[in-house]
């Protein structure tokens, strides 16, 4: 079964150059702005040679648009002497290691092995971290952190969409990504934008994405302090985007508290048929009071 592939794992390193093992020439001191590596991928789509597949996805964009599967890599060219070969670790020329790092399932080079690389047989990809810091959640469908085992709500295939933020797929990005308490997820950089634009929910479900608990404690405070007219103080129903459950609560121009989880992450809904607040009304279309 292929896999990553470390220097050593298999084969002993023959001949020295300057005291420096050929395996080892030029580590480091090639490559793109996404790996370092020494050699280039031959594209199995157009026959053209590019430092990576993201360089070849980002060269196409413009114009006749196409990406790379990695698997689809059949041949590659050293960059320190100018051979096209197959796919393999070492140059069948010049005997140095393309990438330190080396998955011949993904067909990935990488001379940078402090990111930590690994592949993950049930991603079907190469992953960067750590091994022993991950595992793989099969409901989720990609590799977390060990924090979140048995610690995170669950979403079928939540990593095998678009980021809801920037629309970029989520699986196989570059960058990093943030689970949610909802279990929907999103880049970090995506979200950290958003917080920054004094938005606190989930942009697929509403829910709440932050601790609100001192910022609920401030709205309490300021309802308090703010009396409405006589012509204001009525009931209205809500419904909650946290518990999904509903309540009748007084009507206020700052917030409407969930009567069950104290969270004024809530919206304005009809009458429920069972005013004991266990039904699913339907809701109107606009939301109000989201943090």
């Amino acid at each position: 079964m292929g896999g990553a592939h470390f220097p050593g794992e298999d084969e002993v390193v023959a001949g020295e150059r300057d005291g420096v093992s050929l395996r080892d020439v030029g580590k480091m001191e090639h490559g793109c702005e996404h790996y370092r590596r020494r050699c280039k991928i031959v594209a199995p789509c157009c026959n053209e040679v590019f430092p990576c597949r993201h360089c070849h996805n980002d060269a196409t964009a413009s114009g006749d648009r196409h990406t790379i599967c990695r698997q689809d890599v059949e041949k590659v060219v050293c960059l320190l002497c100018d051979t096209e070969q197959p796919v393999s670790q070492v140059c069948v020329s010049c005997g140095v290691n393309m990438g330190e790092y080396f998955c011949d399932v993904c067909k990935f080079y990488d001379d940078d092995t402090e990111k930590g690389q690994f592949h993950c047989y049930d991603c079907g990809i190469c992953r960067v971290g750590g091994k022993e810091n991950y595992f793989h959640c099969a409901k989720c469908g990609s590799c977390y952190a060990v924090a979140l085992r048995d610690n995170h709500q669950c979403v079928e295939n939540s990593m095998r969409q678009n980021c809801p933020i920037c629309y970029e797929y989520l699986f196989d990005s570059l960058k990093g990504t943030r689970v949610l308490d909802c279990g929907h997820t999103m880049h970090m950089d995506c979200f950290s934008e958003m917080v920054k634009h004094n938005k606190y929910t989930c942009p697929i479900c509403s829910k709440t994405a932050l601790d609100m608990t001192h910022h609920w404690a401030l709205l309490d405070q300021e309802i308090e302090a703010t009396i409405m007219p006589p012509v204001y103080r009525y009931k209205v129903w809500v419904l909650c985007n946290d518990c999904n459950k509903v309540s009748e609560v007084d009507f206020h121009v700052i917030g409407h508290k969930c009567s069950h989880c104290n969270s004024y992450n809530t919206r304005s809904t009809s009458r429920p048929v069972d005013s004991s607040g266990s039904s699913s009304p339907s809701t109107s279309d606009s939301s109000e009071n989201n943090p």
